[in-house]
């Protein structure tokens, strides 16, 4: 066991190089862009040495386990670790935040804060990712809201106090039921406090209280990763962020969700799961469809790609609740891809109201002829996000699809219906994905607000978005690039549960 503190180095790395960032001159904007996206490639850099090198994807129990006594009289530790669920998304992390950092140049105010901010979000996620401690995973879940709501407050559009309230009162009133379901689980059965995630996922509940805890767990979730009906800040708070923000939200955020579901509700509470699970599916099926609906009627762009968020979330749902392996897997690349997917959707939509200055669909059009190469990308990206086959998307749902329906928990009608009502929602992701990009680039209406100079992407632009379209295509020509990394953690989860 190679005892080098390596998670450690990788959580604290950002946090503590954003401290220096008030030493540096307040004039010198570009030495503070280009000293955090060094810090941030650094960072990548170490989370892929980590993952080549320390990292084997055949073992389903923790890895790189690292354990420090920090609050004696709780039983506090700082104890991390690495398995297959969280190794992905750790790796989508370095691989986002570093883009949107390169993303954030043309943020001028007050610079230093921001990328101070930014580095301390990176921080977060990544320990959200890698904690093996129940009450560090809610530590990690509050540091995360705090750069979130300054960057909505100061960095935001018109109604940004607004959205950034209640975007805390939301996401924090939800982790409230964090709290209280961990300390609930440590105290349970003995009068000792226990947290780490390992000891308790050999206790056992009764049927009640583990239900009870479950639907406390299962609310605070769904607020992250917008279930219907708590999902209401996250358009609000996507339409108002600065761009970058936006794509952190959308690529990183929103999986946190996702991830706290699989991780504490899946392998800590499985007998509840199993109760709850059909009515995951059909939230998740109605998510599909209502979000689609919803986006379909939105106006303004930005609130458009928000709500196909939403869409697309229902579908982790799914494969979450079908409790079969190609289900949990299609559920995982679901939210890798639309983690890709949604980060340059919304980076697009920013460099576009950068160029035209609105936001709303009926005051542009015909922008396709001004800026072709936004226009091709936006394109790709609309067909990647509504699953064309050869991109990642697609893979992701197909595999939900074949989920539910090889599971043998469920039957027969019940599959029909959730397979009809998916299917539906499939054909109405096209529907609204085509005609934003109908009335934003085709058409002979030119925006009034149109600025006439350089107006194509830049090399900067050009460059985040091919390095987001690379996996998008690549995972879905050859997805077992990245399914192979957490198949044998989904199968050894998966086994817990007996039907």
């Amino acid at each position: 066991m190679n005892n080098f503190p390596w998670l450690t180095i990788i959580v604290l790395l950002p946090v503590s190089a954003g401290l220096i960032i008030p030493l540096f001159p307040i004039k010198g904007n570009n030495l503070i862009r280009w000293y955090t996206l060094g810090v941030c490639l650094l960072e990548f850099l170490l989370i892929i040495y980590v993952f080549c090198y320390h990292f084997k994807s055949d073992n389903p129990f923790i890895q790189l386990k690292e354990d420090y006594n920090w609050i004696n009289f709780l039983d506090f530790h700082w104890r991390l670790g690495i398995d297959g669920f969280s190794i992905g998304l750790i790796l989508l992390t370095g691989f986002i935040t570093t883009l949107a950092t390169l993303a954030a140049w043309p943020v001028t105010r007050n610079p230093r804060l921001f990328y101070f901010l930014m580095l301390a979000m990176y921080s977060g996620q990544v320990g959200l990712f890698t904690s093996q401690d129940i009450l560090l995973f809610f530590f990690m879940w509050e540091l995360e809201l705090i750069p979130v709501y300054l960057l909505l407050c100061i960095w935001g559009g018109k109604r940004r106090l607004y959205a950034a309230t209640k975007f805390i009162l939301y996401t924090a009133g939800g982790s409230i039921f964090i709290l209280m379901g961990a300390l609930s689980m440590g105290f349970y059965g003995s009068n000792q406090l226990t947290l780490d995630l390992q000891t308790l996922s050999n206790k056992s509940y009764p049927l009640e209280l583990e239900i009870i805890l479950y639907f406390g767990f299962f609310i605070a979730y769904a607020v992250k990763l917008p279930i219907f009906p708590l999902h209401t800040w996250l358009p609000d708070t996507h339409g108002e962020a600065h761009y970058s923000t936006c794509m952190l939200l959308a690529g990183i955020l929103l999986k946190m969700g996702g991830y706290g579901i699989i991780r504490i509700n899946m392998e800590l509470l499985p007998n509840a799961h199993s109760i709850f699970a059909p009515w995951i599916v059909i939230i998740g099926a109605m998510q599909i469809v209502y979000a689609a609906l919803t986006s379909f009627s939105q106006r303004n762009l930005k609130r458009r790609i928000a709500y196909s968020s939403v869409s697309h979330m229902g579908f982790v749902l799914i494969g979450i609740g079908s409790m079969t392996d190609l289900g949990l897997n299609g559920a995982i690349l679901q939210m890798i891809s639309h983690g890709l997917i949604g980060a340059a959707l919304f980076f697009l939509a920013g460099i576009s109201y950068d160029r035209t200055r609105t936001l709303f669909l009926d005051q542009m059009g015909g922008t396709a002829i001004y800026m072709p190469k936004i226009f091709t990308m936006f394109s790709s990206f609309s067909l990647a996000s509504l699953a064309l086959p050869g991109m990642s998307g697609f893979l992701a749902e197909f595999l939900v699809f074949l989920g539910i329906i090889i599971s043998n928990k469920y039957s027969f009608n019940f599959k029909i219906v959730v397979t009809i009502i998916e299917a539906i929602g499939i054909i109405l992701t096209p529907i609204y994905l085509l005609s934003m990009l109908r009335q934003m680039f085709y058409g002979y209406k030119v925006s009034k607000f149109f600025i006439f100079s350089n107006i194509d992407a830049g090399p900067r632009e050009l460059f985040i978005l091919i390095c987001l379209i690379f996996p998008v295509i690549g995972i879905g020509i050859y997805p077992n690039s990245v399914l192979y990394l957490w198949n044998s953690k989904v199968n050894f989860l998966l086994s817990k549960f007996l039907f």
